[in-house]
């Protein structure tokens, strides 16, 4: 079983050989076209594999918004304190708290996301826009 078939049964999801259509307009036609050509492989199987990481992402995406609904406000406020990469004592005194307090945030951050360390946390928010915390007073 090749990889995406794996992927979309994880997710729950059958192929349908039957009703493999998609309305895609030229450009994109053309971009399958090119990598299907590069990699010597049929546009078909581009089209499941891209559909299904296109899932995958959509799927842990999803997953990480449920974590960060699960935060406190505060935490939600550490935690965008630092994926912006503010130090504990930072956060500390922006939010007029005690060092010790924002570790214990900290920790409940990371449990809550299932990481061991910030550097887990940034990373697997790095994609998220935390500007607007660095900006506001708290």
């Amino acid at each position: 079983m090749k990889k995406w078939e794996q992927l979309l049964n994880k997710l729950g999801l059958k192929q349908d050989r039957g009703s493999q259509q998609y309305d895609l307009d030229e450009n994109m036609h053309s971009v399958l076209a090119d990598i299907a050509f590069q990699e010597h492989r049929p546009t078909r199987e581009i089209q499941a594999d891209l559909i299904a990481a296109g899932l995958a992402y959509r799927h842990t995406h999803a997953d990480l918004w449920l974590h960060w609904q699960s935060l406190s406000p505060r935490e939600k406020d550490v935690a965008a304190l630092t994926c912006l990469g503010y130090t504990n004592r930072q956060i500390a005194a922006r939010l007029l708290l005690s060092p010790d307090t924002i570790k214990g945030y900290v920790h409940q951050v990371l449990v809550k996301f299932k990481r061991h360390s910030k550097a887990e946390l940034q990373l697997l928010l790095s994609e998220w826009d935390f500007s607007q915390w660095g900006m506001r007073s708290l």
